[in-house]
């Protein structure tokens, strides 16, 4: 079972859940900062970062969602799919644990976190409020006609990233909306594969916004 560090809400009672997923090769505290800093504008949410489900083969101290060795489309695909099924448990646990259902529940991730979000959060018997996806891509551009929900959709991406391209922003926001979805991005300027105070403000305005109307 996957499990990582959490932030209960401020108010005293969870009435939303967000659960933020890491880039290859962190854990769960370098995104906890995100609920940090979201946390006063949602005191109803409960926040948790979990670590990805096995040690990353590249970085020995962080964690992965999936191997990454070829980098390549089937690669993710594979991954996704293979990671699928405990990002799904964590999720149906942690909503049974606080009493709610997925459309209390924003799921948020940064890079390898952002296109293990996205494969989980179209695939869930119920839609989420929503989805938010910093510096990532979307993997099985060819396969959305299998998708199950619809959630909105938020993509944010520095544009000098060096890491993963901000035109796979693009890329994937345009099979997304032809898949029927909703889809709002926002490109930073002169920011590279990281997360700073607009992209927090933006995925803040997203959650927020999903969260009102959920």
């Amino acid at each position: 079972m996957l499990d990582g560090p959490r932030l209960g809400p401020l108010s005293g009672r969870a009435r939303q859940l967000v659960v933020i997923l890491h880039g290859y090769g962190a854990d769960g505290h370098d995104l906890i900062p995100v609920a940090e800093a979201w946390r006063p504008a949602l005191p109803d949410a409960a926040f948790v970062a979990p670590d990805g489900p096995e040690p990353c083969a590249h970085m020995p101290d962080g964690r992965q969602w999936f191997p990454l060795d070829l980098r390549d489309p089937r690669e993710y695909w594979a991954g996704c799919l293979g990671v699928r099924p405990a990002v799904d448990a964590f999720l149906d646990a942690e909503l049974e644990r606080l009493g709610l259902d997925d459309g209390a529940l924003v799921l948020v991730g940064f890079s390898q976190g952002t296109m293990t979000a996205l494969h989980v959060g179209l695939r869930r018997a119920r839609p989420a409020a929503a989805l938010v996806g910093y510096s990532g891509r979307l993997a099985g551009l060819d396969r959305l006609g299998e998708i199950t929900a619809r959630p909105p959709v938020t993509l944010i991406h520095g544009a000098e990233d060096d890491v993963i391209a901000a035109t796979d922003m693009a890329v994937a926001a345009t099979a997304l909306d032809r898949a029927g979805l909703r889809v709002e991005t926002h490109l930073v300027p002169r920011l590279g594969h990281e997360i700073d105070r607009r992209g927090l403000d933006f995925g803040l305005a997203a959650v927020r916004r999903a969260l009102a109307s959920a």
